[in-house]
C-alpha cells in the first residue's frame, strides 16, 4: 500500500496529465531495476500462488496473461501453472503501431522477443484483436495501481484499447509489486478519460478486489 517510500511526482499548475504519468513511470522503472534476480524469482513464485488463488482465475478455462519483461513481476511460473491445469492462454502480440493481436501460449520455448524492447511473444498463428472476448479473466501488466482501480501502464494505451474487446463481466487483474499499490485516498494515480480501470489488483503478497 501507499507509503512515504513510493514515488509520487508533484503536479504543478499547467502540467499535462501525461507528463505527470511519465515522471511516475520513470521513477517506478528505476526502482524496479534495483530488484535482484533472486528477489524477482521469489516474487514470481509468490505471485503465481496469489493469482491462481483468485476464484475467477481458479475457475477459468481461458485466461489472457502476458510474458513479463525482466524487470516486471514475473509471469513464467504463473503461465506454467495455468498451462499444466489445461487452461487456454492468450498472450499479446504487438503489431505495428498500436495494432492489437493475440496468440495462444505454446510453452516457454515458443516465446521470442520479436523486436527490441518488446515483451516475449508466442510464435503461433495470431487470432485477431477480438479473440480477447474468449478470455474469462484478463491478467494485465501495470507499473502501478491505486485502490480505486486506476492503472498506470507503460504508455501508449495498448491495453486500454485492447480491453475494448473484452467480454463484459470478465475481470481485469492488474499485477504489480507490493510497493506499487497506491492508496487512492492519499496518492491517487493520474488518470485520463480513456484510461480503463481494473477490477482486481494482485501482488506477490496477496490480492484484493477494487471496491466499486
Amino acid at each position: 500500500m501507499s507509503s512515504a517510500a513510493q514515488p509520487y511526482p508533484h503536479a504543478s499548475e499547467g502540467d499535462e496529465v501525461e507528463d505527470v504519468k511519465d515522471r511516475l513511470r520513470k521513477a517506478i522503472r528505476a526502482a524496479r531495476s534495483t530488484r535482484s534476480h533472486r528477489l524477482r524469482d521469489e516474487a514470481a513464485e509468490h505471485l503465481a500462488d496469489v493469482v491462481t488463488s483468485i476464484p475467477a482465475v481458479a475457475e477459468a478455462r481461458c485466461v489472457s496473461v502476458y510474458a513479463a519483461r525482466p524487470a516486471e513481476p514475473g509471469t513464467t511460473v504463473l503461465l506454467d501453472r495455468l498451462a499444466e491445469r489445461g487452461v487456454r492462454l492468450l498472450l499479446p502480440v504487438l503489431g505495428s503501431g498500436l495494432q492489437r493481436d493475440w496468440a495462444e501460449y505454446g510453452g516457454a520455448d515458443d516465446l521470442r522477443e520479436r523486436a527490441p524492447g518488446r515483451p516475449p511473444e508466442p510464435g503461433g498463428p495470431t487470432l485477431g484483436a477480438e479473440a480477447l472476448a474468449e478470455a474469462d479473466v484478463i491478467v494485465a501488466p501495470a507499473l502501478a495501481v491505486d485502490t480505486a482501480g486506476a492503472r498506470l501502464g507503460q504508455g501508449g494505451g495498448w491495453y486500454d484499447r485492447a480491453l475494448e474487446h473484452a467480454r463484459p463481466g470478465a475481470p481485469v487483474v492488474a499485477v504489480v509489486f507490493p510497493e506499487e499499490l497506491y492508496d487512492a485516498t492519499v496518492h491517487p494515480l493520474p488518470r485520463e478519460p480513456h484510461d480503463r480501470t481494473v477490477d482486481i489488483v494482485a501482488t506477490p503478497e496477496g490480492w484484493q478486489p477494487i471496491a466499486g
